[in-house]
C-alpha cells in the first residue's frame, strides 16, 4: 500500500491518486494528514503537498485539487523527456510537474465545461482541446506520467514489488442502421426506391431490388461476418445497437420488426449487447428509460453499457441521466475525426462530477479511434500504419485499447474496402510480442 501524507484530504484528490496509483499502478493508496502516522508507515509512502518534510518521494502540489467548482486555470504546457507536462513544479519535486493535477484536469473533462466553440452537433471538438493544441492527443499521457512515476518510486522502495498488468483490447462495433434496404417497412421501401428512379441513381435502385429480392445480401448486413469472427476470440466484442423511434437523425429499423428483434438476440449470444441511445434521447431521460427498457426485454439481461447517437456528449447531464438509470458504463468519450486520447488515458476510469465534486459510479470507456477517421488515408498501408502506432501507444503502457467499427464498415461499400483486415488487425494485436 501507498500512503500519501497531505495537508487536505479532498475528493478530486482521492479521484486522480487511485486512477494514478490504484487502477493504472495497481497500488492501493491511502492519505494521512498526521506527520506522525506517515513516519511510522514502514512501507511506500509519498508526500503531496507545499514543502517535503524530510527525503521522501516529494510532489509538490498544485492548487487544482483543494479548489471547488471552475476557475480559470493558467496552463503551459512544456516538453518533457518523450512527451508533454503541464503545472511545474520547483526543483524539490521528484517530478517537474503535478501528474496529478495534470491528470485530473484531463480526467475530469475540465476543459468541456469551460467556454468553448461547438460544432454543429454541440459536440466539443478536438480542436478546442488542450491536447490537440499542444500536439499531445496522440499519446495516453497519464499512463505515460504514471510508468514514470513508477519508475521514481521503485528505486526508492526496491522491496516493493509492483503487480503487472497487460495490454488487453476492447473492440466496438456500432449499429446505428442494422440494414441499409431491407425491413424498412413499405413505406420507406417505396419512397427509396421511387427517390433512386428520379434522381437517376439507377445502380442503387437495381441494388435496392437486388437485395429485397433476395439475390444480394444487404450492404450493411455484416453480422454473421461479424459473430463468426467473435467466435474465434474469447475477449468479448461490445455491440451497440440503435433502437430509438425512427427521426431526422435516427434511421433504424424499427425494434418492433421481429427480424430485428431476431438479429439483436442472435448477436447477444455470441457478443456483450449495449444500447446505442438515440438522439432525443439524449437530453431526454423519459425516453433514454424507454430505449433502456426495450433492450432489456430484447437481451434478457440487465443493461450495462450505452453509446450515444453522434458521439455526441453534454457534461455532466449526459452522464448524470446514466447514473441515475444505473447504466453502468459508457462509451462516448472520444472524437469522430481525430485519432487519439480525448482523456488522455487508455485506462478506463469513473466520471467525476465537477459541479457535485464527487466521484460517480459510472466507468469511462474512452474510444481511441473511430473507423471514420481512416477515411483520410488514401492507401491500405497509409491505414494499418497509423492503426500499428496507435495500438503501440497503448501496449507501451500496459492499457486498453478502445477502438469503434460500424456494421456497414464491414459491408460491401466500396469506400469501405480494406476495413475487414483493419479490425483484424486490432484483434490479432493481443497475441503478438
Amino acid at each position: 500500500m501507498l500512503l500519501v501524507y497531505t495537508h487536505q484530504i479532498t475528493p478530486r484528490l482521492r479521484y486522480a491518486f487511485k486512477h494514478i496509483c490504484t487502477r493504472i499502478l495497481g497500488v492501493p493508496v491511502s492519505f494521512t494528514t498526521i506527520i506522525e502516522e506517515f513516519i511510522a508507515h514502514d512501507s511506500m509512502k509519498m508526500s503531496y503537498t507545499r514543502q517535503p518534510l524530510s527525503n521522501e518521494v516529494f510532489i509538490r502540489n498544485h492548487e487544482l485539487l483543494f479548489e471547488q467548482g471552475l476557475s480559470d486555470v493558467d496552463i503551459h504546457v512544456q516538453n518533457w523527456e518523450q512527451t508533454k507536462c503541464f503545472f511545474a513544479t520547483g526543483e524539490k519535486s521528484a517530478l517537474p510537474f503535478d501528474i496529478f493535477a495534470a491528470s485530473f484536469y484531463l480526467l475530469s473533462r475540465y476543459e468541456e465545461y469551460l467556454p468553448h466553440v461547438k460544432d454543429d452537433y454541440g459536440r466539443f471538438t478536438a480542436t478546442e482541446s488542450l491536447a490537440y493544441k499542444h500536439e499531445f492527443l496522440n499519446q495516453p499521457v497519464i499512463d505515460i506520467w504514471a510508468y514514470k512515476l513508477k519508475v521514481i518510486l521503485e528505486q526508492k522502495f526496491e522491496d516493493f514489488v509492483f503487480p503487472r498488468r497487460s495490454f488487453n483490447i476492447q473492440p466496438v462495433i456500432d449499429v446505428p442502421m442494422a440494414y441499409y434496404f431491407k425491413q424498412k417497412g413499405l413505406m420507406r421501401t417505396a419512397g427509396g426506391l421511387i427517390t433512386d428512379l428520379f434522381s437517376f441513381k439507377f445502380r442503387r435502385f437495381y441494388q435496392r431490388l437486388m437485395v429485397l429480392s433476395g439475390f444480394t445480401r444487404d450492404p450493411y448486413d455484416s453480422f454473421k461476418w461479424i459473430i463468426n469472427k467473435q467466435k474465434q476470440y474469447k475477449f468479448k466484442f461490445v455491440v451497440f445497437f440503435l433502437i430509438g423511434d425512427y427521426s431526422t437523425y435516427d434511421k433504424n429499423i424499427s425494434i418492433y420488426k421481429k427480424k430485428f428483434v431476431s438479429l439483436i438476440k442472435s448477436v447477444a449470444d455470441y457478443c456483450k449487447v449495449g444500447l446505442k441511445v438515440s438522439y432525443f434521447a439524449l437530453d431526454d431521460i423519459s425516453i433514454l428509460k424507454k430505449e433502456k427498457k426495450k433492450i432489456e426485454s430484447v437481451t434478457n439481461y440487465e443493461l450495462q453499457a450505452s453509446r450515444n447517437s453522434f458521439s455526441k456528449l453534454n457534461l455532466p447531464i449526459s452522464y448524470r441521466n446514466l447514473i441515475e438509470l444505473e447504466i453502468k458504463e459508457d462509451f462516448t468519450m472520444g472524437y469522430l475525426n481525430h485519432i487519439g486520447f480525448r482523456a488522455g488515458t487508455c485506462t478506463p476510469f469513473l466520471f467525476y462530477d465537477l459541479d457535485y465534486e464527487t466521484v460517480t459510479p459510472l466507468l469511462v470507456n474512452s474510444f481511441h479511434c473511430m473507423d471514420f477517421a481512416f477515411l483520410k488515408r488514401q492507401s491500405q498501408l497509409d491505414k494499418e500504419q497509423e492503426l500499428q502506432r496507435l495500438i503501440n501507444s497503448v501496449k507501451d503502457v500496459n492499457g486498453t485499447f478502445t477502438p469503434i467499427f460500424h456494421n456497414y464498415t464491414f459491408g460491401s461499400e466500396e469506400r469501405w474496402n480494406g476495413f475487414r483486415q483493419l479490425f483484424t488487425q486490432v484483434l490479432e494485436s493481443v497475441h503478438e510480442n
